[in-house]
């Protein structure tokens, strides 16, 4: 498969059919595209930049009047974190609805131990969390979405706009991610802690974990 300079697919040459083209036509496509692209609040230029495509080339995709290769769609599903089941507008497996505990390896990211308490592909993201005494406390975040936070065990400091707040074992927060935030342990011992975020849509996602992640 032929690539653009930006390391993604390749557009067609004009005047001919793009390789790998998909039988039949496709009628949920294109609004699929610029529906997924809008709830990942990407812009058309920084979505096509990342596809490697032109924002034309990506507009006339998501209007109907060009019809997306396999690899088109292959590319665009990562860029939005998705499946090209999804962006086809097939019905996704039912799901387990049950976590065990054990079932996943924990994630390090900056010190914090992260792991999964929901399945992937929601539109909330449950994580039980473990935060070291002194890690990322300096660290602030500011993202779309909404947090909610409940206390397990030790103590908690959480910094909203200009307010502090401590929360202790069973205390909780809801608050609105796009106000400057930041969270650490308030004790030498460290705190454990329920998080949710909606960021799963969001292409700020990665803040969550606040630097690069490692598995144990």
């Amino acid at each position: 498969m032929s690539t653009s300079p930006a390391g993604g697919p390749a557009e067609p040459p004009p005047g001919g059919p793009p390789p790998h083209e998909l039988p039949g036509e496709l009628p949920d496509v294109a609004p699929r595209l610029r529906e997924l692209r809008r709830n990942r609040r990407l812009t058309l230029e920084a979505a096509a930049r990342r596809a490697g495509l032109s924002p034309a080339h990506l507009s006339r995709l998501e209007t109907g009047r060009r019809q997306p290769s396999l690899p088109l769609l292959l590319a665009l599903a990562r860029v939005y974190g998705t499946t090209v089941s999804e962006l086809l507008g097939e019905l996704p497996p039912e799901r387990d609805p049950v976590v065990r505990a054990g079932r996943t390896d924990p994630v390090e990211a900056d010190g914090w131990t992260y792991h999964q308490a929901g399945a992937p592909g929601r539109a909330m993201q449950p994580l039980r969390v473990q935060v070291p005494y002194g890690a990322q406390g300096d660290l602030v975040r500011v993202h779309p979405g909404e947090e909610w936070i409940h206390v397990l065990g030790g103590r908690l400091r959480l910094s909203l706009g200009d307010a502090v707040h401590v929360l202790d074992p069973g205390d909780s927060a809801h608050f609105d991610s796009l106000t400057p935030h930041r969270i650490a342990a308030a004790g030498p011992g460290g705190t454990e802690l329920l998080f949710v975020h909606t960021l799963l849509q969001s292409p700020a996602a990665e803040l969550c974990l606040g630097g690069r992640a490692h598995r144990r």
